[in-house]
Parts: structure tokens; C-alpha cells; sequence
């Protein structure tokens, strides 16, 4: 029984997270979802099939409408990273509450430099602050800036980047940050390439090669996943 309440759940959790997607877009249609997201409609039967929205829709549906990515999974406010883009549309989640003053966390910011004349791992180094929204804040959460332009344009030079340290485990196609030699910390995406026992950090910004790591003992270089990113427009 505990099993099949479990399935239901989470069957419930993705269609909740598409519905919210087809309200948001104004889409009503899964070919129209698929024209939208550059994805052959059988790729959503797929990701049904799974019961787990992909993460790279969330980054196209955040680089089109700002779309917030927890707000697609889990509705968590707020609905927009940003300014509200042109096209979307505003959801209003059953239940939203009225009056209640927002709660706010006083986070430090830190450089993703290592600090200087330092060896070993790198370390959080505090350079600024910066008062992240509750429904941003997680036990596991350091917050860098940005200080690069490899990532543009999803992430851009100066942004303020959340990442969870509790979420190591790698999952091909998502964006992480990693403690490099010599470098500090880098975020990139990580492709898992199986057949050759190694991973692929990529850039999404072309200017910029892919680098490429053995994949026995590279996880010790994770410091955490990508889960927000806050920056201008």
C-alpha cells in the first residue's frame, strides 16, 4: 500500500508540474509544449513515462519566461526569477497566502576564487551578503557570485548562484559547481560519458572548450548542484 500511495505521488507531482507549465505558457496542447521546449512530443510521453520533468526544460522555460524552476516542480513562490517576460502568465496556486510577511535569511556571498597564496580545497570566503527569499533557503545552501562568463547566457557574469551541498549525486545534464586546481570553484554543466569512464564540463557559453575528467574520483570535486540563480535581465 505505502508503495502504491508513493507512485501516486509522484504521478501527482508531474502532472501538477505540467499543468503549471501549460498555465504559465498559455499552452494548452503537448504538441504545443513540445514546439515550445525544442522536443520531439514523445519526449513528454517519456518524461510522464518517469514521472520527472527534465532539467533541461527547466532552463529553457527560465531562459524564455524566467520561469523559477522550484516553482515549476513543487509551485514554491516565487513564480518569476526576475521580471515576468513578455508571454507569461501569472498562476495563482490554490491556497496562497494573504498578509503573511515573508520569512528572509541574511546569507553570506562568497568568491569563487581560492583565496590567495592558499592550497588545499577551496573554501567559502565571504565578499558580500544577500537576503534569500525562504522559499530560496535550504540547510545545504552557500551562495556564490558569479564571476566568469562561461556560463552565459543562462548564467550571467555577476549573478548571484545558489548551490546545494546536500545534492552531490551527479545527474547527467544538470548544472554544478566544482572545486578545481588551480581554479577555485567553476560551475558547469555536467554530461556523464559512460562508455568512456569520464566526465564532460561544459560551458554554455561557445567561446569556451569543454574540460574533461576521469570519472573515478571526480565526485570529490562536487560541492553542490545549481538549484537557483538570481540576475538581471
Amino acid at each position: 500500500m505505502k508503495n502504491e500511495e508513493t507512485t501516486q505521488a509522484m504521478i501527482n507531482r508531474f502532472e501538477e508540474a505540467f499543468d503549471r507549465i501549460k498555465k504559465a505558457t498559455g499552452m494548452r496542447t503537448q504538441v504545443e509544449i513540445a514546439k515550445l521546449l525544442d522536443i520531439r512530443q514523445s519526449s513528454i510521453s517519456d518524461a510522464k513515462r518517469r514521472q520527472s520533468i527534465p532539467d533541461s526544460w527547466l532552463i529553457k522555460l527560465y531562459q524564455i519566461y524566467n520561469l523559477n524552476p522550484n516553482w515549476v516542480l513543487d509551485g514554491e513562490a516565487p513564480q518569476f526569477l526576475g521580471e515576468n517576460r513578455s508571454g507569461a502568465f501569472l498562476v495563482k496556486e490554490p491556497g496562497d497566502a494573504y498578509g503573511r510577511k515573508p520569512r528572509h535569511y541574511q546569507m553570506p556571498v562568497c568568491s569563487m576564487a581560492r583565496s590567495e597564496g592558499t592550497e588545499g580545497p577551496w573554501q567559502e570566503q565571504a565578499v558580500d551578503s544577500l537576503s534569500v527569499p525562504e522559499q530560496f533557503h535550504r540547510p545545504g545552501l552557500v551562495v556564490v557570485r558569479m564571476d566568469e562568463s562561461d556560463m552565459e547566457p543562462v548564467i550571467q557574469r555577476g549573478a548571484y548562484v545558489g548551490i546545494d551541498k546536500d545534492r552531490k549525486t551527479i545527474r547527467s545534464g544538470a548544472l554544478y559547481a566544482l572545486d578545481m586546481p588551480m581554479e577555485g570553484l567553476v560551475i558547469k554543466k555536467i554530461l556523464h560519458d559512460a562508455e568512456n569512464a569520464r566526465l564532460i564540463l561544459r560551458s554554455e557559453n561557445p567561446n569556451f572548450t569543454d574540460q574533461i575528467l576521469p570519472a573515478e574520483g571526480s565526485a570529490e570535486r562536487i560541492i553542490g548542484r545549481i538549484v537557483w540563480v538570481i540576475q538581471a535581465i
